[in-house]
């Protein structure tokens, strides 16, 4: 059976009966996870990145450089079909040209491009700006023609809808298929009654942008999968899903290390973290330790692991 590419894998996600759902990577934690749950196509948040790598809001203030290298960082270490989040290319459509290049080379098997004026923001902040359709037409066009793996999946994203209205959004993303992109995304849609409209007017697969928890007011409400697929829609998201969990889940660790200091007691708390032992595999570790003891000669195992060795390594120990 002929491999196919990554590229080609996320492709035909996208393009199957039914709906793929994406949670979203930000880093080698989270794309380890993924894979280790069984996901093979996931979207990469560039929210997450930005807070993540250099600790600052989704505001525009990470470059592609940064990007590009969270992103070859996570295609090294997992086999993930990755949906790369550009921004708006950082730039015009030059600019596009080159990112959509960096982001192949990087490992990408895809990637977004939105139509808001730089600095961008997230969708579901106030004081969005959009450029012309126009002009986000070419930088599709020329982010197309920049592929060498014709498969590569080009996403692209309108914001029109606070700025111009339903009507506009539809248009956009229309003409963004016509210029090239193969997956069709308005952010922060305010109703179901929206999404199911979108969804009936584009003619390329649609993806949404779901939150996952309590729903903030103003933005686009909670559905599940299955209701989004009675939609039609083709492509469901969740951007902040995996990094909200972690900030969540490290601030109840401190919480907790805080309580232990106060109190002057041990606290011992396996539902806040998870055990040493499945963090190693997780993370890859029987994999690396199998290519130690396959590269090592006897007296290497012998004077690492004790004479008389098999040749297995024994559980890792902290």
């Amino acid at each position: 059976m002929t491999a196919i590419s990554l590229a080609k894998r996320l492709r035909l996600a996208i393009e199957k009966p039914g709906i793929t759902v994406m949670p979203a990577a930000f880093d080698g934690f989270s794309a380890r996870l993924l894979e280790y749950m069984g996901y093979k196509v996931v979207f990469a948040t560039g929210s997450g990145i930005s807070e993540s790598r250099i600790g600052q809001p989704d505001l525009g203030i990470m470059g592609l450089e940064e990007n590009v290298s969270a992103i070859r960082a996570m295609a090294q270490c997992t086999n993930l079909a990755i949906l790369a989040d550009a921004d708006t290319g950082y730039g015009n459509a030059v600019n596009a040209h080159f990112s959509q290049k960096s982001m192949e080379r990087a490992g990408a098997a895809g990637f977004m491009l939105e139509d808001q004026v730089w600095p961008k923001r997230c969708g579901h902040m106030r004081g969005k700006e959009v450029i012309p359709r126009d002009e986000m037409v070419q930088k599709i066009r020329s982010a197309a023609q920049a592929r060498v793996d014709p498969e590569f999946v080009i996403k692209s994203r309108t914001d029109a809808l606070a700025t111009h209205g339903i009507g506009e959004v539809i248009d956009r993303l229309n003409a963004y298929a016509e210029a090239g992109a193969d997956l069709l995304f308005a952010d922060a849609l305010m109703t179901r009654e929206q999404i199911d409209l979108v969804c009936r007017n584009v003619n390329r697969p649609l993806c949404v942008n779901m939150g996952f928890g309590i729903r903030r007011r103003s933005t686009t409400p909670l559905l599940s999968a299955r209701q989004l697929e009675d939609l039609g829609v083709a492509v469901v998201i969740y951007p902040r899903l995996l990094t909200a969990c972690a900030l969540s889940g490290m601030k109840k660790g401190l919480e907790a290390l805080h309580q232990s200091i106060e109190s002057g007691e041990t606290v011992e708390r396996g539902d806040l973290a998870v055990s040493f032992e499945e963090l190693n595999e997780i993370m890859g570790l029987p994999a690396v330790e199998a290519l130690e003891l396959r590269f090592s000669t006897s007296d290497q195992i012998q004077r690492k692991y004790g004479e008389g060795s098999t040749g297995i390594l024994p559980p890792s120990k902290d």
